[in-house]
């Protein structure tokens, strides 16, 4: 089984090169701008398509690895050709894969296949890939085959339903790129209290490792510290006085939802002023 990529991105050149480095035959890419074809297919040692029907005619795994406001287009091209027994793929985190609309009825099998790991560089992120869940989502009748072909690779894999594809993709962002925003609010206020941005980006960065470590080593609920899982409502409401209503709004919401879990850590503690302070009850 060969695979061919359209697209030829970071997420197309980062599957493409953890495919390469495991021995997975590529046949190539295909892409509207040729340079990224030329550059992604010297990075995987395979071959540069100048037509996406003699790329599709090569490959019996087609990725689709362009934009999401693109794969439509792309599938429209494709189903015009012989994909017959031809297994067709996307890696949007929001789409399913019922936008290959027809797949069936020519004969091909379409999935929806997301590695839940952050893709930040057409050339290093797919160091990070081996230790990455794949999500698959799509025809029932080769699921097995896609699903083996990562675990092939030491991957863990979960078969995910349609209907809940797009909240998957809302915690994906919750976890990956919210984190981005929380340290930029974190060291925006740390400036305001007289640092440099360099001083305020590591601090925030130093709080933020520990945290995920501690995650890691003592679960969510044991990881939790600070005025909210103290219940010290004293400092909580002094807090809110010293931010702005946008710093004030983001606070209130992240606290709601620490106090939840304080209650888990805490069970004897009695949190019901500390919610009354954040508009709970």
């Amino acid at each position: 089984m060969n695979v061919g990529f359209i697209g030829a991105g970071k997420v197309g050149n980062t599957l493409g090169k953890y495919f390469e480095q495991n021995n997975i035959e590529l046949t190539g890419y295909y892409d509207t701008d040729m340079n990224a074809a030329v550059e992604a297919a010297d990075f995987t040692l395979s071959v540069v398509y100048t037509s996406l029907s003699e790329l599709v005619k090569c490959s019996d795994i087609i990725f689709i690895t362009t934009t999401d406001n693109t794969i439509q287009n792309v599938w429209d091209d494709i189903k015009e050709l012989s994909i017959e027994g031809k297994i067709i793929c996307h890696c949007s985190g929001a789409l399913c894969s019922d936008v290959f609309k027809g797949v069936g009825e020519k004969g091909a099998f379409g999935y929806s296949i997301h590695p839940l790991f952050s893709c930040s560089s057409k050339t290093s992120s797919y160091k990070n890939l081996y230790d990455a869940l794949i999500t698959i989502e799509g025809s029932q009748e080769r699921l097995q085959e896609v699903e083996e072909l990562f675990k092939s690779l030491g991957n863990s894999t979960r078969i995910i339903d349609s209907t809940q594809k797009i909240k998957y993709h809302a915690a994906a962002v919750f976890a990956s790129n919210q984190p981005i925003a929380l340290a930029g609010q974190g060291a925006d206020i740390l400036e305001q209290c007289g640092f440099t941005r360099e001083e305020a980006i590591k601090s925030v960065l130093f709080l933020m490792g520990h945290a995920i470590e501690n995650i890691e080593k003592q679960g969510l609920a044991e990881a939790l510290t600070g005025p909210v899982e103290r219940n010290d409502i004293m400092t909580v409401r002094k807090h809110l006085q010293a931010l702005s209503e946008e710093e004030k709004n983001i606070y209130i919401s992240l606290s709601r939802k620490l106090v939840k879990i304080a209650k888990i850590k805490n069970p004897e503690k009695n949190y019901i002023e500390l919610e009354d302070l954040l508009g709970q009850n």
